[in-house]
């Protein structure tokens, strides 16, 4: 089974994946104590207006009947899978919400890209060093780093290096070293990430390295937050992975050729120590959405994970069901990539009817 097979084969697989998380989506919403009528109209709605608003939300035909369940549920999943959301009923009425996801796509974004990037910067290394040096006192020092940003739960950390950032804490100089920033919020700068450079007629987008800088210091504590579980497991799991390669017989093998101990770190012990740990860094963009929600609350970020929440709280069911939507083709598509990018670090894996 050639690569592109392999994978044809797991995007249709993941249809019926989308399929159950779209209507178990529904079945909770419809078993929810959600009232789109309250939601919208308040608890007070003129009973005239609510039996209008429920035929145009497709709830109730005009003369009254309530529309049969697999109607609805037949509308919902065609306009969801067609990204037709619908409107924002209270968190910003009248809005798209298809429009407002995107609009807030690029702080979570920005701040899932460098929890990612920092949690595997220090993560790996820190792991494969451990794993290398093995009781020694740099093992002992990385190996209780990964306990400890192990042990310590985002809320908790979060709200501790918030306060310590921004309140007057021990930590409060961070927000003036440098380049003067702030810790909470949005960093404005994320609007600004590329100029314009003209050539002649055309207008090439540029890097603007001081908005970077804004905006890299700015997400810094969230984005440390948000990657610390994983950068944890990275170690232990690193540490173990490695030290499992090292005592396995084609190690001996090797050494036996004459091997230089570069090589076989390089090609052999790395190589299979990213086996056990491919899932903890794709498990790391699933906790980009579970934690996201948190970090982004404490830290003021107007993002998905705070989008998303402020949904719940308002009954806001045409965001709650697009963002719902929006998290399970992520899952999926992190899954999908998980699956190949086992094939590429070992060929032995999947292409040849070994599928998990």
């Amino acid at each position: 089974m050639n690569k592109l097979l392999y994978i044809a084969k797991r995007l249709v697989l993941g249809v019926p994946v989308v399929l159950f998380g779209l209507t178990m989506t529904f079945v909770i919403l419809y078993l929810s104590p959600f009232d789109p009528m309250t939601a919208i109209l308040g608890r007070d709605a003129d009973p005239q207006t609510a039996r209008q608003l429920a035929v145009s939300l497709g709830l109730r035909y005009p003369n009254g009947e309530p529309v049969p369940l697999w109607i609805q549920y037949r509308d919902f999943l065609i306009d969801t899978v067609t990204f037709n959301f619908g409107q924002s009923w209270v968190v910003t009425r009248g809005q798209s919400a298809a429009q407002l996801i995107w609009e807030r796509m690029p702080a979570t974004l920005w701040l899932g890209i460098w929890s990612v990037v920092i949690a595997l910067a220090l993560g790996i290394p820190l792991g494969l060093y451990a794993g290398l040096r093995a009781n020694t006192w740099g093992d002992y020092t990385a190996s209780f780093g990964g306990i400890v940003w192990r042990a310590m739960p985002n809320f908790w950390l979060a709200v501790m290096l918030a306060g310590l950032l921004s309140a007057g804490g021990l930590l409060s100089f961070y927000r003036g070293f440098l380049i003067p920033t702030d810790v909470i919020g949005t960093p404005a700068a994320l609007g600004n990430l590329f100029g314009s450079y003209s050539l002649g007629p055309v207008g090439i987008p540029v890097p603007d390295p001081y908005n970077w800088a804004v905006a890299f210091k700015w997400i810094l504590p969230a984005a440390l937050v948000l990657g610390s579980s994983s950068m944890g497991n990275e170690v232990r799991i690193g540490r173990t992975a490695v030290l499992e390669s090292l005592n396995s017989p084609y190690i001996d093998t090797a050494k036996a050729k004459g091997v230089s101990e570069r090589v076989i770190v390089g090609k052999h012990v790395a190589r299979n120590a990213m086996i056990p740990l491919l899932p903890v860094i794709m498990g790391e963009f699933y906790l980009l959405i579970g934690g996201s929600v948190l970090v982004e609350l404490i830290f003021g970020i107007r993002g998905l994970g705070n989008l998303f929440l402020s949904a719940v709280l308002a009954s806001d069911v045409p965001i709650i069901g697009a963002l719902t939507y929006v998290f399970i083709l992520i899952l999926v598509f992190f899954n999908i990539a998980q699956d190949v990018a086992y094939t590429i670090i070992d060929p032995r894996i999947g292409l040849e009817g070994r599928e998990d």
